[in-house]
């Protein structure tokens, strides 16, 4: 009986650790920390290049990322349920 526990227990576990990684990977928090990390590598590239206002220009591939992330939910979310029937 001990060994059922100790298995049921570890299964709890590792349920928590998965819900927790899937909040992580669909958390605001996340979006914005990769957005602003996708910000600051284009704008030191932009920056080494030399190319024109570095700090604007690098705002239209973050943006394009951000909204990639928005519309991936979208998109998972009709392919989960088109090959769940």
């Amino acid at each position: 009986m001990l060994e059922i526990e100790q298995r049921l227990q570890a299964i709890e576990a590792r349920n928590r650790r998965v819900e927790l990684d899937k909040a992580w990977e669909t958390s605001w928090s996340r979006r914005l920390i990769v957005a602003l990390l996708t910000y600051i590598t284009i704008v030191l590239f932009f920056l080494i290049a030399e190319l024109p206002k570095p700090f604007v220009n690098s705002l239209v591939p973050t943006a394009g990322f951000v909204l990639s992330t928005l519309s991936l939910t979208y998109i998972k979310n009709r392919w989960v349920g088109k090959h769940n029937r």
